[in-house]
């Protein structure tokens, strides 16, 4: 039997075809990092001839040999050769979504081991919400000092320094006083508003956010473990049919060359074991194949869930800072109100005025003297 070498298609589906029982189904974006649980298999190009006898059920058919070559198995999970094929279909193919670029595992920063593409989803996750709560404790500092500066403001605004400044002057300056106190309670409605609109919405918001996303990483670390037990499970089946056969093989030409005298009932008992040995390796593999499909599954509803999360996350902070700049410049506006008064004032400052009404005030006669006569 021949087989020809599988070509990538030059255009990426809009949408993702339909799962492979035999190979579970993968993403395109897939690189290999890590080390492989089992080197990859050279893909052949040559002519392949069935070897060995038909009747033997756990000799490998050309078709299964194949499948294997266009596999590459790492950390349990199995995924297509990169050699044979490059290209994928993406479940998103116009975004760069957390489904389709987070399969495979990652050496972690000191090359020690490898991190799994969830865990690095899910340390994003958690690493935004811990930004969150600093956002949060900025603004709260922000309040602080607000809240300082209107106290300050609020004091300074009693002081009675120059207070007996007199006429027009003095209205003015009376009014760049009280215009602190206007604007103490401009910037404490101001610290006011931060807390009850911007901060405390970021620092409630996905409160309990760590506690499901606990059990959502519980959820998939299980699975990957049930896939690890069941790989291991395949290998050693895959293992005893190697021996039975290997035992099947050697009794038949122990017998064909008489040089023992193994009876034919030996032999069918031999090749009911190799039988069974087959047929544990089958139901093996089907049961890792359904833990893989369920693995894939949720892990792309998780992904896309973790994905939606991120996006509501960016957006309600984007949203709370555009209302922290709203009321900055609102602040702005009041505090320019407290100081028009002032400005009105200082206008009308006329010093021929204020000297006017203090020498009505305080003057003491208009007759001058004259000189003293002899």
């Amino acid at each position: 039997t021949t087989w020809e070498r599988p070509s990538s298609s030059s255009g990426i589906p809009a949408s993702p075809g339909p799962h492979r029982s035999s190979l579970p189904p993968t993403v395109n974006g897939y690189h290999t990092s890590g080390t492989p649980a089992h080197p990859p298999e050279t893909a052949h190009m040559s002519v392949r001839k069935s070897t060995g006898d038909s009747q033997n059920l756990g000799s490998s058919s050309p078709s299964k040999k194949q499948s294997k070559e266009n596999t590459i198995t790492i950390n349990c999970v199995t995924f297509p050769h990169p050699d044979t094929m490059p290209e994928q279909q993406l479940l998103k193919p116009t975004e760069w979504s957390y489904c389709d670029y987070f399969w495979a595992d990652k050496k972690d920063s000191q090359g020690n081991g490898t991190v799994a593409g969830f865990e690095l989803l899910l340390q994003k996750q958690l690493k935004g919400k811990q930004m969150q709560k600093e956002m949060s404790e900025f603004i709260r500092e922000r309040i602080k000092i607000e809240e300082e500066y209107a106290k300050n403001l609020a004091k300074l605004s009693q002081n009675s320094l120059a207070a007996q400044e007199e006429g027009s002057l003095g209205e003015a300056w009376a009014q760049v006083k009280k215009s602190l106190a206007d604007e103490a309670e401009v910037h404490l409605k101001f610290s006011a508003k931060l807390h009850s609109e911007v901060e405390k919405p970021l620092m409630n918001f996905r409160e309990n956010f760590k506690k499901d996303m606990k059990k959502c990483d519980h959820h998939i670390a299980d699975l990957r473990k049930q896939l690890a037990s069941r790989y291991a499970a395949v290998e050693k089946a895959r293992k005893a049919l190697t021996e039975r056969q290997r035992d099947l093989e050697m009794k038949t030409q122990q017998l064909e060359i008489k040089l023992s005298n193994k009876t034919e009932e030996d032999i069918k008992k031999a090749r009911r074991k190799s039988t069974q040995a087959g047929d544990d390796l089958m139901r093996c593999v089907d049961l890792y194949n359904q833990a893989q499909s369920k693995w894939f599954e949720e892990m792309v509803t998780t992904t896309l869930e973790l994905e939606r999360l991120e996006v509501e996350r960016v957006e309600m902070i984007r949203q709370h800072l555009c209302q922290y700049t709203q009321l900055r410049h609102e602040t702005d506006m009041f505090n320019q109100s407290t100081v028009e008064p002032v400005d009105q004032l200082l206008r009308k400052v006329d010093p021929a005025k204020d000297r006017e009404l203090w020498v009505r005030e305080h003057k003491t006669g208009n007759i001058r003297p004259v000189d003293m006569e002899i």
